[in-house]
């Protein structure tokens, strides 16, 4: 990896990509989101100040543990400009997401254990699937699911009195 001397303040992409261990456009892409900032030169080129280094680890740390984009960016909107997060700032922001992770662990645990009831059966019943439908929340709303259309309108239809104005 190459090193930068203290003296320089500001990095290129092309250096701030190679520090990182981010591509050129993922750099790019995290400037246009509003994740990490640059100045232009008289020339127009980009300059990074050396904050961006640990700016872009943080938001590649974030995404690694599934944080989604906007919800790093508004985590870094609580951080002073032009100061880099250090290990105080990480272990707040992310105390933030513990909740969010936990359930999501939860969630994947649930598909983990089921996948193979679902495989064994082999219908991928929409309306009994507990991949598709998990704990029937479509049954408590409706008989089917909300992902075949017209079974709603069907069910209806055979209600008396529904679909008809006729005495």
């Amino acid at each position: 990896m190459p090193q930068i001397p203290e003296k320089i303040h500001e990095l290129t992409v092309g250096q701030l990509s190679a520090r990182s261990g981010a591509a050129v456009s993922a750099l790019h892409f995290y400037e246009s989101k509003g994740l990490i900032s640059s100045r232009r030169t008289s020339g127009n080129q980009r300059r990074f100040g050396r904050d961006a280094l640990r700016r872009v680890a943080f938001v590649r740390a974030a995404q690694r543990v599934g944080i989604p984009l906007a919800t790093i960016r508004e985590a870094l909107t609580e951080l002073p400009e032009e100061r880099t997060p250090n290990h105080d700032d990480w272990a707040r922001l992310s105390e933030g997401w513990r909740s969010e992770l936990d359930e999501r662990i939860k969630q994947l645990g649930r598909l983990r254990d089921h996948l193979s009831d679902c495989i064994g059966c082999g219908c991928l019943s929409l309306e009994t699937c507990v991949l598709s439908n998990p704990d029937d929340v479509f049954g408590e709303r409706m008989t089917g699911s909300l992902l075949l259309p017209g079974r709603k309108a069907a069910k209806e239809s055979e209600e008396p009195g529904a679909g008809s104005s006729a005495p």
